[in-house]
């Protein structure tokens, strides 16, 4: 949809594209430069950018960007160049602009509060959880899914010491694992929830959390049991350990007729999306 395919700054309209294999959004840095600078000629001002910055600090822009298809005021789509949201705040630090100073700024401060999480780790869970209290979460929630991310901690822990270490061979194990209990793959689960980039686990329910937990559980215990080392052998007790959880499942739902895996999520209402949008369209004509 043309309204998904768009972000608003202040009046600014932000072109940006969703990269469903990657689930990451991708924005044109020429409109957040056109948005940051009230440049005349956004595009311009972009090509001599990455010149000025090549030469400051030996960086090419150019690498942390993805030429993607958007489409023109003149209704054609063109190749432009796009970033994601790591990229695009690497490109904001070196715009000279006073509106890019907020951005600067809070990027100090998470760089400093990151500091501060890996000298304590326990400001990071402190900050997690008034982070969902924000958003609403109860506390019986929000102990299930700190507890359920400490189970999760330990079984990458484990993979990483037994011969696990790409990111991929993570998410494939994570998916198997995934796939075994709930019936789903992580993908589809996120779909029937309605989620693009947002975090699955932030938006499960209480049994949700509880099974998943309980799949991650049962897989660590069973490959330490048998030693597992590498994909192939994690995968096999990923299968096992997911089936534990996946009969434990099936007995729930017999016995209460409701399914675990529901649409249930903890997205801002229809009402309240559509207020935003509103207030954004009504901002963008002032």
């Amino acid at each position: 949809m043309d309204e998904k395919s768009l972000a608003v700054f202040e009046s600014y309209k932000i072109r940006r594209h969703y990269d469903e294999a990657a689930e990451t959004w991708y924005f044109s840095v020429i409109d957040v430069v056109g948005a940051l600078t009230d440049s005349a000629n956004p595009r311009d001002y972009w090509f001599k950018m990455k010149v000025r910055v090549k030469g400051e600090d030996g960086l090419e822009l150019s690498t942390i960007c993805r030429q993607l298809k958007l489409k023109s005021s003149d209704g054609k789509k063109y190749a432009t160049d796009c970033a994601n949201a790591e990229g695009l705040l690497r490109i904001i630090q070196s715009i000279p602009s006073p509106k890019a100073e907020p951005f600067k700024q809070w990027l100090a401060k998470v760089g400093y509060e990151r500091l501060q999480d890996m000298s304590d780790p326990a400001r990071s869970l402190d900050r997690a959880r008034e982070y969902w209290q924000q958003l609403g979460r109860s506390e019986k929630w929000i102990q299930q899914r700190m507890m359920g991310q400490e189970t999760r901690n330990k079984l990458t822990d484990y993979w990483k010491d037994h011969e696990v270490t790409k990111e991929d061979e993570y998410a494939i194990l994570t998916n198997i694992i995934h796939r075994e209990w709930s019936g789903v793959s992580v993908k589809k689960h996120r779909n029937i929830k309605g989620l693009k980039a947002q975090n699955l686990r932030d938006h499960m329910s209480e049994a949700e959390l509880i099974f998943t937990a309980l799949a991650e559980l049962s897989t660590r215990h069973i490959a330490e049991s048998v030693e597992a080392s590498g994909l192939v052998e994690n995968a096999e007790a990923g299968k096992k350990g997911g089936k534990i959880a996946k009969n434990a499942r099936l007995e729930l739902e017999q016995k209460t007729g409701k399914p675990v895996i529901t649409s249930e999520n903890y997205l801002p209402p229809a009402k309240k999306i559509k207020q935003l949008k509103e207030k954004s369209n009504r901002a963008a004509l002032n």
